[in-house]
């Protein structure tokens, strides 16, 4: 980085004059004025203002200084001292010649006093090197004067701490030129005292811009230090953006100039395109010959400079300004200024401009003030104002337009309208100029385009701040350039990325270039993500950009994005810069909301001046448009077509006599608000003696004193009881002073009008008082004398200013200030007393038993017709003060015609309050008001008044609101209401808002879903009420369905019935399905989710109920095949078949093979029949029935294997145990037996043998078995221990049966001696005949036997015994019978056979061979193992 420094002495050597050398660096180094040593070069005066290249200025200029010390002499000092008189002088009344005179004699002096300051040096030199005094040393500053900023008309203080000895000298300076206080009169303040030396400037002006500072020196040397002092001009209201005039002589010949402005121009109008002169004539006194004033024009406080759009001219007594081609920019307050050597006059008037016509009927009015902002190398931001007329139709956009400075070819800069009163514009040629214009457009068309922006060149920030002029001579400049680049090095990274701008339209970025740049200038390559993810694309990828701004378009509003930017060059491209947050792109500007309450006033004859409200949390506002209409013309025509910035405006132009309304709307870059509500109408008359006259008001009356102090009292008084038609604008009091009974003269104690009824008067003992109410000029006066004199109590003073409100036959309002003076400790409550008019004082009884916060109160239960009289008491800790004045006596009675607030929720579900009043004056007014005290603030509650009728507008109702509202109407009997918004009436109003506003269609059924005939799926609801124009959308998974060949709509409006039909349902059916209702306003929808499992359980009962209905169009089952089983333990296996002919064939299939026995078959009464007479295992398996003939087949199957085949047995058990018999006792010659009897016993049967509840363990001893259907528990030999209760347990997979029998006493003794008797005879018999003849097994039968299934078995034993024996087979103790499967033989009396013709699984267990005759009995066993041959290793079941 290399740096020029150029010192205040290098820039005044151009303008010294060769008188010595010496001469001349001394006089250069001390800072005088250049023009001093040489008059014939005219300079500039040096500026502090920033200008552009039409010399518009565009902000200040403050120049940074060095210090440094310097000698200074008592000759200089006085000859600085008469260069600003010599400078007046020069300028205005010298000749050439006296000028050339005064040069000379300044030459001398400057030359006299260097020698003087030569000969000092060297005298103080030679001083200090004899008499060394290390007292002495040069000045040093403590503090050093600061640098301010102030506004126009302030005032500005500089000061600063100097120590040095001897004493210094200090001097002021502005500019380098000493300031001379003696030639400002009350401009410029020195003071000095210990040290501390101050500059005060009064009344800060423009000019008073400057670099100041502050030299002091002794003898030791000189210090100088510097301050800056920047005025900014404030922009307030239009009448104080000038100082005031500085009336008096020029000291420096006592001349005083009166300057008067004539024949003046006035408000003028005109259009766009024409040309426009504005002029006055001014009269200068005394006329002197060669002086000209100077004149300035001003627009809007701004000053202007000639240009191709402004021409001024000066005739020596005319000032002229002309407008050469007038556009709504130049709209405004247009000022003329003149100045002279005693002060200034102005003058000022409004210029209106209104839109030329338009090209094309309907096309909105064209923007104005298009500037261009940040400009770089190939990006420029355009910025614009809205246009005040729309042509009928809502702006869609805008266009804008480019053109190069040299040509005069326009392109159009965006493809689509934007909305966004700014547009950044990219792809300019670097080092080129353009100029830019927009125009708006509507659905009707194209405006005409605004006026060209001023010309703005393509290039870096940098550049264009090198190529403006140097800084003022008096500063040293510093001329930075860049450093050498460096070969071959990749840019670093971009610095200080961030988002500067991000609408819906585009997102601006702006960064700072990196710290190493490369070989030579770096360009930029833009990359974006989708915020969450990590995927960067370029968005420049053809074209890198050469400025540190770009503008990104056709991002998706409402996402979100992270941006950020790489660096290149011909080395290469660099690391990416740290990405930015994620932006969401959309308008972060929103429209200002609408201003409020418009008020317009009277002003002339065709003028109007109208107020407003500013617009609530507006951001970046522009300003403000109004329009007028005439009343019931509903014709807008606006008032202003240039923004105004104030809340108030004049709007010239108007019809006298006429009745006019007004609306305001607010702009800003977002767009237009919507229009505020329209003003209450105003007739367009002078203000001053052209309105309704009024009356003057009636005097104010009961005035009393709530606090008397020492010296001072407060007084209040109560309301004139006539106010003469209009409203009260003020009171004033006035006093004067009692001496000995004599009166003084009147004095006012306020000198503005005050509006509360309450005023502290002081410093007086005793006092005539004169209490005046004001009404438009308009007074009345009461008088009343006081005495002074002081009292101090602990507790607080009375209230007053009481008020009755809302009087009714049982109730009122009271309403009460708080005392003025509230004691030594706070009011914390208020008691109210009541009594009736005219009772004694001992009638006087409270309302309220606990203090009340408030300063109002709802007074009921009083008695219709009485009149009543009202007192308050106001509590601190101390205690309870004084009664307030007691109220005027008020009856409780409801006037006729009293109207209450009425509570109204549109169908927006906009909560309102209603109130209106039939004896309104001309001059009412509805003032609404919450918890009694006045509404201002309308953001929440808008104020709309028509006619008599006046509402109060929620905009969103909420806790917040809870109160009281009450609404007044003035200049009648009282007319007032109010309503108690509670928390229970917010929560009933937001039930009834959301209601109105979201009003739902009744419902009598939900969306429900049904199957019909041939698997069809009907979706349907009904609706309560709902009229013809009603109509539904069908909707499944956020899609919309139409009628066709799936989907079978169907709407009945006359009872309400909404149906879908589908013909089946398939996988891609699973979802959601809606009905969206609409009728009118009114919505509603019902949904069904049909997914998981709800919907495969649907889809397969649709898929039933298809299958269903193609079946039952031929033979079909109407019931499927079950069984039963019959009280004899029978089971039939049937099923209903239906739609049967004569060739309909019905087969019986049992484990896939048919049954062909008839004799088993059935078909009676339509149901097919399978009997089972006696059941085993051998009959588990599957059954099914094919019903078949030429119209169809159908098939019905019965699964009677495992769980199915013991559930049916189960049941067949239930049956054999509840049909057995009570358990009996018999004797055999063998012991006792207990046995039962059933109707049909089966070899699956289980049951159990207990004794004495517990399970028997069977031994040799004891046995059970079964013989035919008899079941029998064998005791052999019994014995005493053998008696007790035994049981057999039928088990049938439920509770069981069990039946008992008590073996014991009678029945064991019985049994017993009958089993003795049977033995004996049976011993007595065996001795009479052979052992042979016992019914014996001879052999022949295995102890076990393996055999493989599917195998044929077949056994056979001998048997001997005379008798023949009778010979039983059982299988695990329960006898069987010879079937098909297991056939049993005893043939010739001697061989029995066992033969199972194919065994499987089933067969294995044990079997025994049972032998009897009355001889004995004999058993022979054996066990069956059936194996699977594919089981591995031969495994046996």
């Amino acid at each position: 980085m290399r740096a020029a420094v150029m010192s205040p002495f290098s820039l005044l050597l151009p303008y010294l004059v060769p008188v010595s050398q010496v001469e001349l660096r001394v006089s250069s180094h001390s800072g005088l004025d250049e023009n001093r040593l040489s008059p014939v070069p005219k300079r500039a005066k040096p500026t502090y203002l920033a200008v552009d290249k039409e010399n518009q200025v565009i902000g200040y200029v403050v120049p940074i200084f060095r210090e440094f010390a310097t000698g200074f002499s008592d000759t200089e000092e006085a000859r600085v001292r008469e260069t600003a008189a010599y400078m007046a002088r020069r300028d205005l009344f010298t000749s050439g010649v006296e000028m050339e005179r005064s040069e000379q004699i300044s030459r001398r002096e400057a030359m006299r006093e260097s020698a003087e300051r030569i000969t000092l040096s060297k005298r103080v030199s030679e001083g200090d090197k004899q008499f060394q005094d290390s007292l002495m040393h040069a000045p040093e500053f403590v503090i050093k004067p600061r640098s301010h900023t102030v506004w126009e008309k302030q005032c500005v203080r500089l000061h600063c701490t100097v120590t040095g000895w001897p004493d210094p000298r200090v001097v002021w300076y502005k500019n380098n030129v000493a300031i001379d206080p003696l030639a400002n009169p009350g401009k410029y303040k020195l003071e000095s005292r210990y040290n501390v030396h101050s500059l005060e400037i009064n009344r800060c002006d423009f000019d008073d811009t400057a670099q100041y500072h502050v030299s002091a020196m002794n003898s030791k040397g000189e210090l100088s230090a510097f301050a800056s002092v920047v005025v900014k001009r404030f922009k307030g209201e239009v009448d104080d953006f000038l100082p005031p005039p500085r009336h008096g002589p020029v000291s420096e010949y006592g001349i005083t100039f009166q300057t008067h402005i004539v024949d003046k121009f006035g408000v003028s109008f005109g259009r766009e395109g024409e040309t426009m002169s504005l002029g006055c004539t001014v009269i200068i006194y005394p006329a002197l010959h060669r002086y000209q004033p100077e004149v300035q024009w001003y627009r809007d406080d701004v000053l202007l400079s000639p240009s191709k759009w402004t021409h001024m001219h000066w005739s020596g007594d005319r000032a002229t300004l002309t407008l050469t081609h007038l556009n709504k920019e130049d709209e405004g307050l247009y000022t003329l200024r003149v100045t002279t050597k005693s002060g200034y006059e102005t003058y000022s008037a409004y210029v209106f401009v209104r839109d030329a016509d338009a090209e094309v009927e309907g096309a909105p009015g064209a923007p104005l003030d298009v500037r261009c902002l940040d400009a770089n190398k190939d990006y420029i931001i355009v910025t614009w104002k809205q246009p005040a007329v729309d042509g009928g139709n809502s702006i869609v956009g805008y266009f804008v337009d480019r053109c190069e400075v040299g040509t005069h070819h326009w392109l159009q800069c965006n493809d689509t309208p934007v909305k966004f009163a700014r547009f950044p514009v990219t792809g300019l040629v670097e080092g080129r100029s353009y100029i830019f214009r927009v125009r708006a457009v509507n659905k009707s068309g194209m405006s005409r385009p605004s006026r060209v922006s001023e010309p703005v060149a393509a290039m870096d920030p940098a550049d264009r701040a090198r190529m403006r002029g140097t800084s003022a001579p008096w500063t040293g400049q510093i001329i930075v350039t860049e450093e050498e680049p460096a070969e071959s090095v990749v840019p670093g990274r971009p610095l200080e990325l961030q988002v500067t701008e991000a609408t819906k339209n585009y997102v601006v970025l702006s960064w700072k270039p990196p710290g190493e740049k490369g070989l030579e200038g770096v360009m930029y390559y833009v990359e974006k993500c989708v915020a969450g993810t990590d995927s960067w694309q370029r968005v420049n990828t053809e074209i890198p950009v050469r400025s540190p701004r770009f503008a990104l378009f056709d991002l998706a509003e409402g996402k979100s994005y992270s941006f950020r930017v790489r660096c290149c060059n011909s080395a290469g491209v660099g690391e990416p810069s740290d990405p930015t947050e994620a932006t969401t792109v959309g308008d972060k500007l929103d429209i200002p909301s609408a201003p409020a309450k418009v008020v317009p006033t009277r002003n002339t004859d065709t003028s109007v001046v109208v107020s407003w409200e500013a617009s609530r949390d507006a951001k970046e506002l522009v300003g403000y448009y109004i329009e007028a209409s005439i009343v019931g013309s509903n014709v807008w025509e606006p008032c202003n077509n240039k923004p105004v910035k104030g809340t108030r405006f004049i709007c010239h132009g108007l019809v006298t006599e006429e009745k006019y309304v007004f609306r305001v709307r607010a702009v800003n870059a977002a767009g237009l608000s919507q229009f505020s509500q329209e003003s209450e109408p105003v007739e367009v008359k002078a203000a001053i003696g052209g309105g309704i006259p009024h009356a003057s008001p009636a005097p104010p009356y009961g005035i009393s004193v709530l606090e008397c102090v020492r010296d001072s009292m407060v007084l209040s008084w109560k309301q004139p009881t006539f106010i003469g038609g209009a409203d009260i604008t003020g009171y004033f009091v006035d006093y004067r002073e009692v001496i000995d009974g004599v009166p003084g003269k009147w004095h006012e104690a306020n000198i503005k009008s005050i509006t509360e009824r309450a005023y502290r008067v002081s410093r007086y003992e005793i006092l005539q008082l004169m209490l005046v109410s004001k009404l438009n000029g308009a007074i009345s006066a009461t008088r009343l004398c006081l005495r002074v004199s002081p009292s101090l109590v602990p507790g607080p003073r009375p209230p007053h200013d009481l008020q009755i409100r809302e009087v009714r036959s049982d109730s009122l309002a009271l309403l009460w200030k708080p005392p003025v003076y509230q004691g030594r400790d706070p009011v914390n409550g208020f008691y109210i007393d009541i009594k009736e008019a005219e009772a004694p004082e001992e009638a006087w009884r409270g309302i309220n038993t606990k203090a009340t916060e408030k300063t109002y109160m709802k007074i009921t239960n009083l008695k219709e017709g009485e009149t009543y009289v009202f007192r308050v008491r106001a509590q601190n800790k101390a205690g309870v003060g004084k009664t307030s004045d007691v109220t005027e006596p008020v009856p409780a009675l409801t006037k006729p015609g009293t109207k209450e607030i009425v509570v109204d929720v549109d169908d927006d579900g906009i909560v309102s309050l209603n109130f209106e009043c039939s004896d309104l004056t001309p001059d009412s007014k509805f003032v609404w008001s919450k918890n009694y005290e006045e509404i201002t603030d309308v953001s929440r509650l808008a104020i709309e008044t028509k006619g008599n009728k006046s509402k109060a507008v929620f905009s969103s109702l909420d806790e917040e609101d809870i109160g009281v509202y009450s609404c007044l109407v003035t200049h009648t009997d009282g007319a007032s209401a109010s309503y108690n918004l509670s928390e229970e009436e917010l929560k009933k109003l937001l039930v009834i808002s959301h209601d109105h506003k979201f009003p739902i269609i009744p419902l009598k059924s939900e969306l429900a879903v049904e199957m019909l005939e041939k698997g069809k799926v009907r979706f349907w609801l009904q609706a309560d009420k709902i009229s013809q124009n009603a109509k539904v959308d069908y909707v499944f998974n956020d899609n919309m369905l139409s009628n066709g060949e799936k989907y079978k709509m169907n709407f009945d409006k006359n009872t309400g019935v909404i149906e879908m039909i589908m013909e089946c349902l398939t996988p891609a059916d699973e979802g959601t399905f809606t009905f969206q209702m609409q009728d009118g306003k009114a919505t509603n929808q019902s949904s069904l989710v049909l997914i998981g499992d709800v919907f495969k359980e649907l889809q397969k009962e649709s898929e039933f109920q298809r299958k269903e209905w193609f079946r039952k169009q031929g033979p079909h089952f109407i019931e499927y095949l079950s069984y039963e089983v019959t009280p004899e333990c029978c089971v039939v296996l049937k099923c209903k078949v239906g739609n049967m002919k004569k060739e309909t064939s019905a087969v019986w299939y049992k484990d896939g093979r048919e049954i062909k026995s008839e004799e088993h078959l059935g078909f009676t009464e339509g149901v097919l029949k399978l009997e089972i007479a006696q059941i085993s295992k051998k009959d588990a398996g599957v059954y099914e029935v094919v019903l078949k003939d030429d119209r169809g087949k159908d098939t019905s199957t019965l699964n009677l294997t495992d769980q199915s085949f013991k559930d049916l047995m189960n049941e067949v058990f239930g049956y054999i145990a509840s049909s057995s018999t009570p358990l009996k006792i018999t004797s055999t010659d063998e012991g006792i037996r207990l046995y039962t009897f059933v109707n049909y016993y089966n070899d699956l049967l289980q049951v159990t043998w207990h004794y004495k509840d517990s399970a028997i363990a069977f031994s040799d001893r004891i046995k059970s078995g079964v013989v035919g259907e008899q079941l029998w528990l064998q005791i052999t030999e019994p014995t005493e221990k053998d008696m007790g209760k035994y049981a057999i347990e039928f088990h049938d997979g439920k509770g069981g049966l069990k039946r008992t029998v008590e073996l014991a006493g009678q029945a064991f003794d019985d049994a017993f001696a009958e089993f003795q008797r049977l033995k004996v005879e049976l011993i007595t018999e065996l001795h009479c005949f052979s052992l042979l003849d016992r019914a014996r097994v001879a052999g022949g039968l295995p102890d076990v036997v393996t055999i493989q299934e599917g195998k044929a078995l077949n056994l056979t034993c001998n048997i001997s015994g005379d008798p023949v024996p009778e010979v039983t087979w059982l299988k695990n103790d329960k006898e069987i019978t010879s079937d098909d499967h297991c056939i049993l033989k005893f043939a010739s009396g001697k061989f029995a056979s066992f033969t199972i013709t194919g065994v499987n699984t089933s067969d294995s267990g044990k079997y025994s061979i049972l032998v009897k005759n009355k001889y004995g009995t004999e058993s022979g066993d054996f066990t069956v193992s059936v194996f699977i041959p594919e089981e591995a290793g031969g495994k046996k079941k």
